[in-house]
């Protein structure tokens, strides 16, 4: 067990140089990189979204934007080009800027950037903003300045959306108002030029149609009454015979006297339908006047001693042509008054046909405008909502970011852990160099112990000689050794130094080899 015990540290010791090699090289850079990254501080603040001050049940803000929505516009807003080279020249970042492109500031400062939101549904949303930077005063600026810039823009965001929703349905009221003006336009120029067939008169069209087709039918009716009357008049007179003029009872002495009595009637009948102005009326009373005048002639020539008989015969024949002359009157103003009502029937009939097609057209513009109209009350409705809501936002009453905690200068760097770094590097430096050893152990097959004879060759040596260097040999070969080490030692770090100062960060060169192996 000594043995091999000793001859494992002979190995160990053998492989000395590998070993130095390997755990120098990794202890060396990763102590040279624990010195040499430089020093990141990082400041937080807290954003919270707020819920709505008044319940949305009374009055509802027009922006309506989901909580991580809400973040994630305010984010990428923030993070634009723009805004990014501002902050860092604003805040001198970092420190060779001068010689940094834009686009290199940029991405620096979005790789330094750190935006973690957390909340539940129905639960309040929180942003933490954090940023990395060389110095604590740096850091804080930065992230007070992220706050800043979202809450101005998350105001003016939300003010701006409200603002044009308020301007949209503004301006839509005013168009629909303008419409509804066109629609009852042309409702009324239809109705106007349609005025005597419109569907809200048909009704009394159809009535005036029926009562002056009973009109015609009752003229038609009279007018061959009279035809017979007067025909029968003309047999009479060209006969020579004259009315009955002997005294029955209580009836009138003479024909013009029965005549008058009947006139009268006629015209009590006449008073019942007609007005004081018909022509029937007037043609009444004038036969009346001239009959009346005619029987106080004949009381006149009674009484001076003319033939009574001869005047009674007279009286007949007069009598007959004033009842031929009256029968005439009263075709002719039956004549007029039929072409007339015909006249008026024609025209009736013309707009009773064209009121369907009226009705048809006319219900199209009032569609029209109730569609209008309708738009328009939805319109106005909206516009009322969106003034509620645009004054909620402008007194900043509906949801909203505030800050719950400003970044303050950290007091204590937030990295490099340069001890853990080192230890890390050290140990794994050492784990390297003893994984190498056992790695060229396990593939060496030469023989070097005599168990490896037994083992190999299946004999037992009597005795072993082991290979003898000469001093020289020894001297080369820790030269060598010792050189090699000295060269890791100093030429690592000097290698990083150069890189980190001349070249690239290291912090930034480790971000972008992270950022490639895990993309």
């Amino acid at each position: 067990m000594n043995a091999e015990i000793r001859y494992y540290i002979s190995v160990f010791f053998k492989r000395l140089p590998i070993f130095l090699l390997a755990s120098l090289s990794i202890s060396s850079a990763a102590v040279a990189l624990a010195v040499i990254l430089p020093t990141v501080f990082t400041a937080k603040g807290l954003l919270l979204v707020e819920a709505p001050k008044i319940p949305q049940d009374l009055a509802e803000s027009t922006v309506q934007l989901d909580e991580i929505a809400q973040l994630e516009v305010v984010q990428r807003r923030l993070l634009t080009r723009a805004n990014l080279l501002d902050i860092a020249r604003s805040y001198d970042v970092y420190e060779d800027m001068g010689s940094m492109s834009p686009d290199g500031i940029v991405n620096r400062m979005r790789q330094d950037s750190r935006f973690n939101r957390s909340g539940r549904r129905n639960g309040a949303t929180v942003l933490e903003v954090q940023f990395y930077a060389r110095s604590p005063q740096i850091a804080a600026a930065v992230v007070n300045e992220y706050i800043t810039r979202i809450l101005a823009d998350s105001a003016t965001q939300r003010q701006t959306q409200a603002g044009d929703t308020l301007s949209f349905f503004d301006q839509e009221v005013e168009r629909l108002d303008g419409e509804l003006d066109l629609r009852s336009q042309e409702i009324l120029r239809f109705q106007n030029e349609n005025s005597d067939a419109l569907p809200s008169t048909l009704d009394y069209r159809m009535n005036r149609q029926s009562l002056l087709q009973e009109r015609l039918s009752i003229m038609a009716r009279d007018r061959a009454q009279l035809e017979e009357q007067r025909a029968r008049l003309i047999q009479m007179r060209e006969s020579g015979l004259s009315a009955d003029t002997s005294d029955q009872g209580n009836a009138p002495r003479s024909e013009s006297e029965r005549q008058l009595v009947s006139l009268q009637g006629d015209l009590s009948q006449a008073l019942t339908v007609y007005s004081e102005d018909s022509p029937r009326v007037s043609i009444l009373r004038s036969r009346i006047a001239a009959l009346e005048t005619q029987i106080a002639e004949q009381l006149s020539t009674q009484v001076s001693g003319d033939d009574p008989q001869q005047a009674r015969i007279d009286e007949a024949a007069t009598m007959i042509d004033l009842q031929i002359a009256e029968v005439d009157a009263r075709l002719q103003f039956l004549e007029e008054d039929g072409q007339g009502i015909e006249e008026e029937l024609s025209v009736l009939e013309d707009t009773i046909v064209r009121t369907p097609s009226n009705a048809i057209a006319l219900d199209a513009l009032e569609r029209e405008y109730q569609n209008v109209q309708r738009l328009y009350d939805r319109a106005v409705d909206r516009l009322s909502q969106a003034v509620t809501g645009e004054r909620i936002e402008v007194m900043s009453k509906g949801q909203r970011i505030d800050v719950i905690e400003q970044a303050l200068p950290p007091s204590s760097p937030d990295s490099p852990n340069r001890p853990l770094i080192a230890m890390t590097g050290v140990v794994a430096g050492v784990g390297t160099g003893l994984g190498l050893i056992v790695l060229l152990e396990i593939l060496n097959k030469a023989v070097r112990r005599p168990v490896d004879l037994t083992n190999g060759l299946g004999i037992t040596p009597i005795a072993t000689v082991p290979y003898i260097k000469t001093p020289g040999e020894s001297f080369r070969r820790r030269l060598v050794a010792i050189v090699g080490i000295l060269a890791i030692v100093a030429g690592i770090p000097a290698l990083l130094y150069y890189a980190h100062y001349e070249v690239m960060p290291l912090d930034l060169l480790l971000d972008r080899i992270v950022t490639k192996l895990l993309p």
